[in-house]
């Protein structure tokens, strides 16, 4: 059931363990009011990704996933045809004699000898409605790529040279993703709904690790989001995300601790940061002191 008011969107998202403000609240109802291609951006790990499993759990509706790299094509994206059947197909015809060249032409490029990729899928209908495209981290594409869906984003159709223009039925509910590594073309973003998904505050973040880790004890989670917190003010690489967040307290969970120290920090520390120069930054001394100032933010005043 798509969602009346702005609050029921957000409650939609929070049964589903999805903890977020009412301004990206807003631009989700939004998006699903009028049928507009949601666009997110933002750090990774910070929850763009789980919006789209999300609201495919609370909606009902099937997931279509395009992981987006580099060199995806336009024909990798909407389909391929099945090439060993189709050779079988034509030795079977040659085997049985009288071939007809112009039919069995015909016939090889049938559906039936297709196989859907995420964008044709999209397109379908699918049992319990329209389903959520997600396009997934799309800046890892190139330009050819992003100037082709502008056709599939405006139209919600798709083309096959072997057999014409294929139209959704009911337009699928698009969510793009977007990690800034490169800027998206204007274009594109134009025919979207636009949302800069940033790290969450610290009763948010909280909010998010109770919904995902339960199990971890009130003490625990505030150190573990205030550590986390004050390792984003520091100079790094790749700063950790809400989804590093919840790793490690799932981990410092399953090694029973109750409450941080700077030798458990360093044992885990592969849980939260994913280059090595970061984690050499904070060998020694560096790990007591950022735990020590996360600490003095939690002490009341």
């Amino acid at each position: 059931m798509v969602p009346e008011t702005i609050e029921e969107a957000q409650a939609l998202l929070a049964a589903e363990g999805y903890v977020c403000g009412r301004d990206l609240a807003t631009v989700v109802f939004l998006a699903l009011r009028l049928g507009r291609p949601l666009f997110l951006e933002g750090e990774a790990g910070v929850g763009k990704t789980e919006i789209a499993k999300a609201l495919a759990q609370a909606l009902g509706r099937r997931l279509i996933r395009l992981q987006c790299y580099e060199g995806l094509d336009a024909a990798t994206a909407v389909y391929e045809w099945n090439f060993p059947a189709q050779m079988i197909a034509i030795r079977a015809a040659e085997a049985s004699g009288g071939v007809d060249g112009a039919r069995l032409q015909q016939d090889l490029f049938d559906e039936a000898f297709l196989i859907e990729r995420p964008l044709l899928e999209a397109m379908r209908p699918q049992p319990g409605g329209a389903p959520i495209l997600l396009i997934d981290e799309l800046d890892r594409t190139d330009e050819p790529f992003e100037a082709f869906l502008l056709e599939a984003l405006s139209d919600f159709q798709v083309t096959i040279p072997e057999l014409g223009t294929i139209s959704a039925p009911e337009p699928p509910i698009v969510i793009v993703t977007s990690n800034r590594t490169r800027e998206v073309h204007d274009a594109l973003k134009r025919r979207c709904l636009y949302h800069w998904v940033d790290y969450p505050d610290f009763d948010r973040e909280i909010a998010i690790l109770q919904a995902r880790a339960p199990e971890a004890a009130a003490a625990l989670s505030q150190e573990v989001v205030a550590f986390v917190q004050q390792l984003r003010t520091e100079d790094l690489f790749k700063k950790p995300g809400v989804a590093e967040t919840i790793d490690w307290a799932k981990c410092l969970l399953a090694l029973d601790v109750i409450s941080l120290s700077p030798e458990i920090i360093s044992d885990t520390l592969g849980a939260i940061l994913k280059y090595q120069d970061d984690i050499a930054k904070l060998q020694g001394s560096e790990a007591k002191r950022i735990l020590d100032e996360a600490r003095a933010g939690l002490a009341p005043a």
